[in-house]
């Protein structure tokens, strides 16, 4: 598989090269300038001699290299921890043409393990910055910031990039990405046309494990199709926590978010510093205290970094691992020289080192990617409120606010929307209805749009007896 889709990348590659070269227009300076003897030695040594690792097709040739400074546009979703590391990583090797997508703004707490910042960048946008310092640092290099949601951003502002690399921390942004390159998909009768293809590397970090994965969208598997990977996100219920704790979890999140704004241990409107040893070695003691008061055990100094805040503490894997192997992926594809990961990768710090490579089969009924109807099987007794608790708690889907919309009797018919206050209003009488009250039928198509992908996503309904 790897072999016919790097085969198809390589040739879209080529039949764009001249289009590109001749369109492109680099902002804000020459890709040409400052240039000396030698500077690119070391990805020549990749590029343009063969090797017991390289791809079985590669032909080691200068044209790898200029395409890859002077063509390639890479897209870097997310500015933070993973994203600093990628735009150095990315530019070193020999990518000048990248655009980074930022939401966020610097605070404080990002200084200790996202480089490209200072203390007086505090309250800029991370995406300006970013691509300040890089642009300052290394010669030749352009990046261009986007300070806005990725949302915000159409079709055809995706569409001019070569590869898209996500450094994300959110399981909806990767989603909505995945949903865009799918949609940008082209098929001629049914075919699947190679050209329309960009490819998406993810890279992702949560406490002390990690991944990395290369997908090609509508031939491997996408995002939603291996969604039981990412687990929606726990959060403990605040009764639990003040009276009812059971978990070492409890007696940490009630040290962080009631003890600590009570006693003020290190004077009044302290803030508490997930960085700070002294500050985690107190919700340590207390956490301990709180956990012998229960008799719960499995309270630790590691745990104790921050259950919400989840480990701000620098470790090699978050800010040099994944953003290293996302960038080697970036090398590969663009030049075309080595067989890309095939195609997920794992990492676990936390007892011992551990990895594994595996290859994430496509789902053959993905929401988003498969092209055909997913079934839903419900009886016609069952309430649309029971459609819409499945939407959001199936773990394949793990939408979030569902529009869902049927043609009924000819008609589009708006069954239930949640986002726009009048209309969520006039609608929710709906969810209290039988599907066969509603007029629902079996075979029925019904269509559910969400923010977790700009499709509109359509489905079966099936009924049982």
């Amino acid at each position: 598989m790897n072999l016919l889709l790097f085969s198809l990348f390589r040739e879209k590659k080529r039949r764009r090269v001249v289009e590109l070269t001749e369109k492109m227009v680099v902002d804000g300076g020459s890709g040409h300038a400052c240039e000396w003897e030698g500077r690119w030695n070391h990805i020549k040594k990749f590029l343009e001699r063969s090797g017991p690792f390289t791809h079985p097709d590669f032909e080691p040739s200068t044209e790898s290299l200029s395409f890859m400074l002077e063509t390639c546009k890479i897209l870097v979703i997310g500015a933070g921890g993973l994203g600093c590391e990628l735009l150095k990583d990315l530019a070193l090797s020999g990518i000048r043409n990248i655009h980074v997508v930022d939401m966020d703004t610097i605070d404080v707490s990002n200084l200790n393990r996202q480089f490209l910042f200072r203390p007086k960048d505090v309250g800029r946008p991370k995406a300006d910055v970013a691509a300040d310092f890089i642009n300052s640092r290394i010669p030749g290099c352009c990046v261009v910031p986007h300070f806005k949601k990725i949302q915000d951003l159409d079709e055809t502002f995706y569409r001019q990039f070569h590869i898209i690399v996500c450094g994300l921390d959110s399981v909806v942004a990767r989603r909505w990405m995945n949903g865009m390159l799918l949609s940008l998909l082209v098929y001629e009768d049914g075919v699947l046309d190679p050209g329309s293809i960009i490819p998406l590397i993810d890279g992702g970090t949560e406490g002390f494990k990690g991944n990395a994965r290369v997908i090609f969208p509508g031939m491997t598997a996408c995002i939603d199709c291996t969604l039981e990977l990412y687990p929606p996100q726990i959060n403990f219920p605040m009764c639990t926590i003040a009276s009812m704790p059971r978990l070492p979890e409890h007696c940490i999140e009630y040290v962080w978010m009631l003890l600590w704004p009570k006693e003020s241990p290190f004077g009044a409107g302290v803030a508490l510093d997930g960085d700070d040893p002294e500050h985690i070695q107190w919700v340590y003691q207390r956490s301990l205290e709180r956990a012998a008061e229960f008799n719960i055990t499995g309270v630790t100094y590691r745990l104790s970094q921050g259950e919400q805040i989840l480990w701000m503490c620098v470790t090699f894997f978050s800010v040099l691992l994944f953003p290293a192997a996302c960038a080697t992926e970036v090398f590969k594809i663009a030049s075309s020289a080595y067989m890309p990961l095939n195609n997920y990768m794992v990492f676990n710090d936390i007892d011992s080192l551990y990895t594994y490579t595996f290859e994430a089969e496509r789902k053959e009924n993905c929401s988003a990617c498969s092209q055909i109807p997913m079934d839903l099987h419900f009886a016609p007794s069952s309430k649309l409120q029971d459609v819409l608790d499945y939407l959001t708690t199936s773990a394949s889907l793990q939408m979030k606010s569902p529009a869902i919309t049927a043609t009924v009797e000819g008609k589009n018919k708006t069954l239930y929307l949640q986002s726009v206050a009048s209309i969520e209003q006039r609608t929710r009488p709906n969810l209290s209805k039988t599907l066969k009250e509603l007029g629902l039928t079996g075979g029925q198509e019904l269509a559910v749009a969400d923010v977790t992908t700009p499709q509109t996503m359509l489905f079966r309904l099936c009924f049982t007896s």
